[in-house]
């Protein structure tokens, strides 16, 4: 994936950047390297404040030029946390619906690390105001010019230099951009209810920039507390934990640190349940009923993640139901996971969500990937443990093993599939990738999730099973908690810890970190639970044999998911032969958005005009880019239909979240 638009470049900026560099560092190395579809230009390294070597490029893709790091330690950042770092947030925000801007104040706390006279942050389409330190005294500061979808750097002078080990605080009076990239602005039509606007924000990875000044990187965390002003009848919701709400402020406060992307805020005119004793869900009244029966269970998959990972450190674990347009699954805002209504199944089959979030808890907002190159760290984790738990729940534990292993083979067809349409050789199928002058958000896909699990699983497999890893598992989450780490850190520990086991000599570190396509190995999973698929599949691909429901009369709803995408990954039906199945099947009438997403590709890959209708309705009811992505894709592939796809499109754009429609307009190819 390239840049939706054309960063401008300076051979003569760059090359005197280039011997700056040289004679700061003193190691006159000027190299060019090519991987796979990049140019990259390659510098010596630089110590981080982790004592991590970084290593700085300058990233070409196809006929896209663009800026490489911004910075020495996170490609995507500005700031310096090198040489200050955040370590504590007060908020004081208004809620401004007729204009769709925040106003107000961030008293940000800095811990010195070293001798400055300036401080760092990243900003996007920010208004600042003003400037001071905490005692009032103004302070000067630049906004350099917009880098496209990174934003910018601000740069604040002190008014004397500061010292190692000094504490700083420093006021920001801003306002943010009816556009900011974070935040999005419902009109009631878009709501359930129909009567009051909805904000929400999605911060993860970059955005928080155009919420707040900040040192908008995993590698920094920070506490914080705020206090939100709203309009009356609003409820305010926070990643964090929920103090009082009176006279149209609510105040809250986050104990536990964290990185910038989990910074969350909604404002809505909200109802609640109580799904357990640290648990309430939160949605508009007309959801209410149905989020709280198809999140029951949510202390029953806390309490069975505890028993793997430990103490659940965040106190409160409350979910909101948000409006359609949500561009993902869930979001594992600490305090208030953040969910898609699609998942709102009426039969509980997409919990796995549920317990995907969960164990963020742990992987991701505990212990957390240093920059977006680690996203795996995040990701991957995740998903091992999110498998590993769920599997727990189940009694019998031969079915619990089948189980995992069944629910693997489902994230290995969805990692097929994805370094299918990105190609073995992009470099973004890495489990590492190079970000450097490369958007998080156009690195974001099922990789670092499906083939960072898979490596977890094989290195389980390696080194003796679950016996054995689960305790390297505790002792890895223990020893990071409340630390960001990068996989040579993760690498580094896990040898420690099993430093008397000769088997992790095999481990091809490189072909399993570095090299594009699908993982080396592919661990041994019981297929015995896709056996009844794979003999369907054989029937279905068989024109002369009638289909009947008692075919899949047994199966289960992720065995029919299982089934349809593997029809997705062969060569596409007969229209005929599609439209039987999904009549005999009852696919076509499913209510199960995982099987309605695959039953209208299905239906775009053997062009059934007839269904072409119900695909636009469907990518314009909701917005989880999982489902719309592929599905404008399909409709991209399908010559005869493209044009009146970008007219849906363009459209539906006014209505999308940023990242939704950034991404879109790519896969559309609208920016070339």
């Amino acid at each position: 994936m390239s840049f939706s638009g054309k960063l401008k470049f300076s051979s003569r900026a760059f090359l005197s950047n280039c011997r700056l560099f040289v004679n700061k560092y003193h190691k006159p190395i000027f190299t060019r390297v090519i991987r796979s579809g990049y140019h990259c230009c390659s510098f010596p390294l630089k110590q981080n404040f982790y004592g991590f070597p970084v290593k700085f490029h300058n990233l070409f893709h196809s006929q896209v030029k663009a800026m490489g790091a911004l910075s020495s330690l996170d490609p995507s950042s500005f700031s310096q946390p090198d040489l200050a770092v955040m370590k504590h947030v007060s908020l004081v925000l208004n809620v401004d619906f007729e204009k769709k801007v925040l106003d107000g104040t961030a008293v940000i706390n800095f811990e010195i690390l070293q001798d400055i006279g300036e401080l760092i942050l990243d900003v996007r389409n920010l208004t600042i105001e003003k400037i001071e330190l905490e005692d009032g005294t103004p302070l000067k500061y630049k906004v350099d010019d917009e880098v496209p979808n990174f934003g910018s750097k601000l740069t604040i002078t002190l008014s004397k230099p500061a010292t190692t080990g000094d504490k700083l605080k420093i006021r920001i009076k801003y306002i943010t951009a009816p556009t900011a990239s974070a935040l999005q602005w419902l009109e009631p039509s878009q709501t359930s209810g129909k009567k009051y606007p909805y904000l929400f924000s999605q911060c993860q990875p970059i955005h928080a920039r155009s919420i707040l000044p900040c040192q908008d990187t995993p590698a920094v965390k920070f506490t914080y507390d705020a206090e939100v002003t709203a309009p009356e009848e609003f409820t305010v919701l926070m990643s964090a934990l929920r103090g009082e709400a009176k006279n149209n402020k609510t105040s809250f406060r986050q104990p536990v640190p964290i990185p910038a992307y989990l910074l969350a805020l909604a404002v809505g005119v909200l109802e609640y349940r109580t799904l357990g004793p640290r648990s309430l869900v939160w949605s508009e009244k007309e959801e209410i009923e149905r989020s709280a029966w198809e999140f029951a269970e949510t202390e029953k998959y806390l309490q069975a993640a505890e028993k793997l990972c430990g103490k659940y450190e965040w106190s409160q674990y409350d979910l909101l139901v948000l409006p359609p347009s949500f561009p993902y699954g869930g979001m594992e805002n600490p305090c208030l996971t953040f969910v898609t209504p699609t998942l709102l199944a009426g039969d509980r089959s997409q919990a796995d969500v549920i317990v995907h979030e969960i164990m963020h808890s742990w992987t991701g907002n505990l212990v957390t990937n240093r920059n977006f190159e680690h996203f795996w760290l995040n990701e991957g984790f995740t998903v091992f443990l999110e498998r590993k738990v769920a599997a727990s729940l189940i009694a019998d534990t031969e079915e619990a093993r089948r189980s995992r292993d069944f629910h693997s083979l489902l994230g290995l067809q969805e990692l097929n599939e994805t370094v299918k349409d990105l190609g073995v050789k992009n470099a973004l199928t890495r489990l590492v990738p190079d970000l450097n002058g490369v958007h998080p958000d156009d690195s974001f896909s099922r990789v670092p999730y499906e083939k960072g699990s898979l490596f977890l699983r094989y290195l389980e497999d390696l080194v003796g099973g679950p016996e054995v890893f689960d305790d390297f598992l505790r002792s890895y989450l223990n020893n990071f908690q409340k630390k960001s780490l990068d996989t040579d850190q993760f690498k580094a520990y896990l040898l420690n810890y099993f430093k008397d086991n000769e088997i992790l000599k095999t481990v091809d570190w490189n072909a399993w970190l570095y090299t594009s396509g699908m993982p080396p190995v592919i661990p041994n999973y019981d297929r015995s639970m896709t056996k009844a698929v794979t003999t369907l599949l054989s029937t279905i691909n068989n024109d002369s044999v009638t289909l009947n429901y008692n075919d899949v009369k047994s199966f289960t709803p992720h065995q029919i998911i299982n089934l349809l995408q593997a029809l997705i990954d062969q060569s596409p039906l007969s229209i005929e032969r599609l439209r039987s199945l999904g009549e005999e099947y009852k696919i076509d009438s499913s209510k199960n958005t995982e099987i309605v997403y695959r039953w209208l590709r299905l239906c775009i890959r053997s062009r059934d005009l007839t269904k072409l209708n119900d695909a636009f309705d469907f990518v314009n009811r909701q917005g989880r880019m999982k489902y719309v992505r592929p599905i404008y894709r399909d409709l991209y592939a399908w010559e005869d239909v493209r044009e009146r796809a970008i007219e849906n499109f363009l459209k539906n754009e006014p209505y999308m979240m940023h990242v939704s429609a950034y991404t879109l307009r790519k896969d559309l190819h609208l920016n070339e």
